[in-house]
């Protein structure tokens, strides 16, 4: 992931410019998974999310960090189109969030499925080929079989004729992520996955979603675990309403930017350690 426009903070070292491959010999470079241009949200009068710039590749993994109502879920939105830009650009493979939103899937954070609402969880999953099918026709065999295959990858083959609502948080938690797997979409969007699972659940997530970058789709996710961040994701975007990083995890995620993101509730340990204590 590269930012056009980054915003350093002051004594930052500037990042090396990469070489120049000869005339006539440069590979033609793959289109973005998304771009992210000046990116910037408001609310009313409020702004909600300001200046954020950023390339993410096909194959990479971004954090978002920051604090409760730092933009996180703003800007997943900003991404879907399900919120108008203030300023800035945000293209998904070099269109526009509207006319890309078959490249896209979203894990929310919660399901308002209700509970009773009488569904397997085979049936969630394949609420994710609906896109490509369409709504008035019903899935076919092909279908069916990419909604079982997306349900094995995430260990939940002996429970896809259970009923969606007797399933734990974390099983619910995996089938709305087989569910965007069956999309085969190039750019997943998760807005903290990991919240409320255990560690079994976790480390399977982990997993699935290194599987799926391997196979070149895009992972972006919020996130308020650093040590996720860390194990998710090769870089991250730290923000708290403005982009305050964006790039690698270990040069992002720096004690300096944890408290320019969250203030007194970034607690250090060490010299090069930080925790962050949640109000």
């Amino acid at each position: 992931m590269t930012a056009p426009h980054d915003h350093p903070l002051a004594g930052d070292e500037p990042s090396p410019t990469a070489p120049t491959a000869p005339a006539g010999t440069a590979e033609r470079a793959p289109v973005p998974a998304l771009v992210l241009d000046d990116v910037s949200v408001t609310y009313g009068q409020r702004a909600a999310l300001d200046g954020v710039t950023g390339v993410v590749p096909p194959g990479s993994s971004v954090a978002l960090i920051g604090p409760n109502g730092a933009g996180k879920s703003t800007l997943l939105k900003a991404i879907l189109g399900l919120v108008p830009l203030q300023r800035g650009r945000i293209e998904i493979l070099g269109r526009s969030p509207q006319d890309a939103r078959r490249d896209v899937a979203y894990v929310p954070q919660s399901e308002s499925l209700d509970p009773e609402f009488p569904i397997s969880a085979l049936g969630v999953v394949l609420m994710g080929r609906y896109r490509e099918v369409g709504w008035v026709r019903r899935p076919g065999r092909a279908d069916r079989r990419l909604a079982a295959e997306a349900l094995d990858r995430v260990g939940l083959t002996d429970r896809a004729r259970d009923r969606f609502g007797t399933l734990s948080g974390g099983q619910r938690q995996r089938v709305l992520l087989a569910r965007a797997i069956a999309q085969q979409s190039s750019l997943l969007l998760l807005d903290e996955p990991f919240n409320g699972v255990d560690a079994a659940t976790q480390d399977l997530l982990l997993e699935v979603l290194a599987d799926l970058r391997g196979e070149g789709v895009a992972v972006v996710m919020s996130t308020h675990d650093l040590a996720v961040a860390h194990l998710a994701c090769g870089e991250a975007c730290v923000l708290n309403r403005h982009q305050i990083a964006f790039g690698p995890t270990e040069v992002a995620l720096t004690p300096r930017h944890l408290r320019a993101a969250y203030g007194s509730n970034a607690l250090a340990l060490a010299g090069d350690a930080v925790i962050v204590a949640e109000p």
